[in-house]
């Protein structure tokens, strides 16, 4: 049969200067007649190491406030280091005391009950534990604080001696009920002093608890981001009345980034309760770090506690496979990219055609043309037939448009500000006279107030004209276009290609000559 061991140690408070523990609770029990000591516990340590912090020790009562306490106070009383020694502690004791280590300040309220004539322990001082049946009972004397200063112990069970070895360790049976007292022997100058404790064993029924463990390991270290939020979740098997709880430094249980929250319990199929708390930080920083925080649950049988450590996450190393797929994902793709871009440059014409004719833009208002000279037949019956006929541009012709008699600079500047490009049909007989007004107009409007481009056709190469305006020369090589003298004038030439490129957005209208067209823009 599986026993489950119940460890009930009775620990008491004995006078022994070099390993006294502190004392918590503000609130103490003592009986008369026996030894006791108050120790606080976290003192300030002076700031330099060779000063030596003094501690005052002062008692007060409602009728005679508060007296520091000294050597002279009592003979009963004395001072070890921190530490405020009865030997023994006596009604007259009670009252509240505190200690005082330069602006440290620690209080208890002292209560001294009157020893029982007909008992060998006062009830108000008996602890009381259960245990269930047929599970291990041990009862152990022990005093951790004064040990090598009791020369005698001895156990009492309802006030009758059961021992003088103090220590029970057996099967719990219904017998086995009833009032354990520790009686320790303690010898202090020259006089011999007893100390009592007692528990209160009451035996129950077997019960189904179970053992509670938390999952997983009982260290998790948690990688976080500065500035983000993190959950720690703590889960775990145990009783219904079981304590978990989350243990956190004193700063961060002030600490608004700092919550703390449970989940709704479930019962496992197994009939075992699961249950989960959070601690959620906000706001991660660097004090989050390195910091243990204690997830605990607890019963008076057992106890299982896991640690979570916040560190800062690591960003991780690439894999040699994803790095080498990522780069050459980069290298054809900047290779697809130089491709596609000198594709546009080579195609440039064709796809800006293309797309003129995909989006359906007019930009056109009305185009003007001077013309002169043998050129005449290519600027009067050519140019219109192709642009006009066959795209659907409105060209201005200084002979055909301009009406004679009238105020003709003015109507050339009109027309002038209402076309969108200036095509000069360059030859030697345009400019033997001297530039001509619809010219220097055309410059001033395209080179100085930049509200009209210019298209410049070479009929004559520009090296065999003697007199050129300066301006011309300024063009940029792309805007000027080389008639050969003599070709065909059909509309299916990459000289129509270019023409069309410079000229603005116009969609081609369904003319009669729409075949023609077509034809223009599929030319290779």
């Amino acid at each position: 049969m599986y026993h489950e061991e119940l460890i009930l140690i009775l620990c008491v408070l004995v006078v022994k200067s070099a390993s006294k523990s502190c004392i918590h609770r503000s609130k103490i029990h003592v009986v008369e007649g026996e030894p006791f000591y108050l120790k606080p516990c976290d003192v300030s340590t002076p700031v330099h190491k060779n000063e030596t912090a003094t501690m005052r020790w002062f008692k007060g009562n409602a009728s005679h406030g508060y007296r520091e306490l000294n050597t002279r106070s009592s003979p009963r009383i004395t001072f070890r280091g921190y530490t405020l020694e009865f030997w023994p502690v006596e009604l007259e004791d009670e009252g509240t005391y505190f200690s005082q280590v330069g602006n440290d300040r620690r209080n208890w309220t002292l209560n001294v009950t009157k020893k029982p004539k007909h008992s060998c322990f006062s009830e108000k001082l008996v602890t009381s534990r259960d245990v269930e049946v047929k599970k291990s009972l041990r009862i152990a004397c022990e005093n951790p604080n004064y040990g090598e200063l009791i020369n005698d112990t001895t156990l009492y069970k309802n006030c009758k001696e059961i021992s003088k070895t103090p220590k029970i360790l057996k099967d719990a049976e219904f017998g086995d009920e009833g009032y354990y007292s520790c009686v320790f022997s303690v010898y202090h100058n020259g006089k011999q002093y007893n100390i009592t404790k007692t528990v209160n064993i009451t035996v129950i029924e077997e019960n189904s608890k179970i053992t509670p463990a938390i999952f997983g390991s009982k260290c998790e270290k948690v990688g976080v981001e500065l500035g983000k939020d993190v959950e720690l979740n703590c889960s775990a098997l145990l009783n219904e009345h079981d304590l978990f709880y989350w243990s956190i430094r004193k700063e961060d249980s002030s600490d608004p980034n700092v919550q703390e929250y449970k989940k709704e319990p479930m019962w496992t199929s197994e009939g075992k309760l699961h249950a989960s708390i959070i601690l959620r930080i906000q706001k991660i920083t660097e004090k989050y770090l390195d910091v243990l925080y204690n997830c605990t649950v607890a019963n008076e049988e057992a106890t299982d506690t896991k640690s979570f450590v916040l560190v800062r996450k690591e960003t991780p190393d690439i894999p040699g496979h994803v790095f080498t797929r990522g780069l050459t994902v980069v290298v054809l793709t900047s290779v697809a990219a130089v491709c596609v871009v000198i594709l546009c440059v080579i195609y440039k014409v064709d796809l800006v055609l293309f797309y003129r004719r995909i989006a359906e833009r007019d930009e056109t208002l009305t185009e003007c043309h001077p013309e002169n000279g043998e050129e005449y037949a290519f600027a009067v019956e050519t140019l219109p037939r192709v642009l006009e006929k066959q795209f659907g541009y409105k060209l201005c012709i200084f002979e055909r448009d301009v009406m004679p008699g009238g105020a003709v600079v003015d109507e050339i500047h009109s027309l002038i500000e209402k076309s969108r490009r200036l095509i000069i049909v360059l030859s030697k007989s345009y400019l033997a006279n001297g530039t001509r007004l619809e010219l220097e107009s055309g410059l001033h409007e395209a080179l100085v107030e930049r509200k009209i481009k210019i298209i410049l056709i070479e009929f004559t190469p520009a090296s065999n004209i003697p007199i050129l305006p300066p301006s011309l020369k300024l063009l940029k090589s792309y805007r000027v276009l080389k008639w050969k003298a003599g070709g065909p004038p059909t509309s299916n030439t990459r000289f129509w290609k270019r023409l069309l490129y410079l000229m603005p957005a116009k969609a081609v209208k369904p003319w009669r000559e729409e075949s023609e067209a077509q034809h223009v823009l599929s030319a290779p």
